[in-house]
């Protein structure tokens, strides 16, 4: 009951903060009990009867004493506490062993020895994690998540408060519904929640009962016109709304054409593209200068390393600039579901479809862990994952 007291006072009062907006009143005591279920698990039983009678004085007294658990009652403690927290098994069997195996007491030392060590374990990298996505008709909320090991990433109270994170940062941010736009944001969007809980005293208390550094690192809303329609893929999903890749496009429809369907399985059709595929930039005229001036720059030193002619290393140049055009931009890119065509023509036939032009106003492609580098090789602590 200490875990659940704590976790429901920190997580769940976050949790309804976020999701009070979106549904009926209820949804909050069914988080509420989804994170009680997780901590009310049955301690076994710490010490087991002899098999055999005992005979003798020492054995009479070893019947009554107060010894440790047998292995076997042992393990099973360990495993239990393990599965409650995600802690390292290192600290898992501390804790037991500093309670006198009492399962109920350990979990509240594991607790208050995550507060302790939170802020040195701030330092480490956390370059696994989860995205969560959330919702409505007017915009989509991506965030990321991280810990250092994917085993807290499947953790159940890891992921509710990413998905509680998401559906915070739908409450505010940009609001326009006017322009189709993609808006960065990081922690300092989140205000305080019901004069108690703020996102990093969140993040804090599930990284003390995890054992690991975790952080909120970056959050994205991407919002559509009135004539729009916001498409989301996920990639690696362990359940509705979480994933490790995540592609988000945004369709405009000229004339506010009604049919949706059409338009909306396209567009998940492209979102998943843009997981797969990884482009940049949406159209070969919006690469940017400095990205086209390194890629020539390289093209032309590979060109002129063959030894021919100006006239033909300029040729060899702008061939291969096409070329990196359909590897770096949206819509020259060939589809991954028919490579017989490129996604600007995939567009136009949905065009056709629906009786209205229909383009791509934006697009965006989210990777947990991307740009953070790992530092397996060298001194830096990691967190158990035994």
């Amino acid at each position: 009951m200490t875990f659940a007291r704590a976790a429901r006072r920190q997580v769940g009062v976050f949790f309804y903060s976020a999701s009070g907006r979106f549904s009926s009143r209820n949804d909050y005591s069914t988080v509420s009990s989804r994170l009680d279920s997780l901590s009310q698990y049955k301690s076994s039983v710490l010490l087991s009867r002899y098999a055999s009678p005992s005979r003798g004085f020492g054995n009479f007294l070893r019947s009554f004493s107060s010894e440790a658990p047998v292995v076997a009652d042992q393990m099973s403690l360990i495993k239990q506490l393990r599965q409650r927290t995600s802690a390292p098994i290192k600290d898992v069997k501390a804790s037991l062993v500093e309670c006198n195996w009492d399962i109920e007491a350990a979990q509240k030392d594991l607790r208050k020895r995550g507060k302790v060590l939170a802020s040195k374990k701030s330092s480490r990298t956390a370059a696994e994690g989860m995205l969560a996505v959330a919702q409505n008709d007017g915009k989509v909320a991506v965030i990321e998540l991280n810990c250092e090991t994917d085993f807290v990433a499947r953790n159940d109270i890891f992921q509710y408060l990413a998905l509680a994170m998401a559906k915070r940062a739908m409450l505010v941010g940009n609001s326009s519904q006017e322009i189709s736009d993609v808006f960065a944001f990081g922690p300092e969007l989140f205000e305080v929640i019901n004069g108690e809980t703020t996102v990093s005293n969140a993040v804090t208390e599930v990284a003390a009962i995890m054992g690991e550094n975790v952080k909120f690192r970056r959050g994205f809303l991407v919002s559509k016109s009135p004539a729009g329609v916001l498409s989301a893929y996920l990639h690696t999903s362990p359940q509705p709304g979480l994933g490790r890749i995540a592609g988000i496009v945004s369709l405009e429809v000229e004339g506010g054409n009604t049919q949706l369907e059409a338009v909306q399985r396209v567009g998940s059709e492209i979102a998943m593209h843009v997981v797969a595929a990884k482009p940049l930039f949406l159209s070969k005229d919006l690469v940017s200068s400095e990205a086209l001036a390194n890629e020539r720059e390289i093209l032309k030193s590979q060109a002129e390393s063959t030894g021919k002619s100006q006239m033909a290393v300029e040729k060899m140049v702008e061939g291969r600039l096409r070329k990196y055009y359909e590897e770096v931009a949206l819509m020259e890119q060939k589809f991954i579901v028919n490579d017989a065509i490129n996604i600007k023509t995939l567009v136009d036939n949905l065009s056709k479809e629906v009786g209205s032009p229909v383009k791509i106003a934006n697009f965006l492609r989210v990777e947990v862990g991307e740009g953070i580098e790992r530092l397996e090789a060298s001194d830096e602590p990691v967190a158990q994952t035994a």
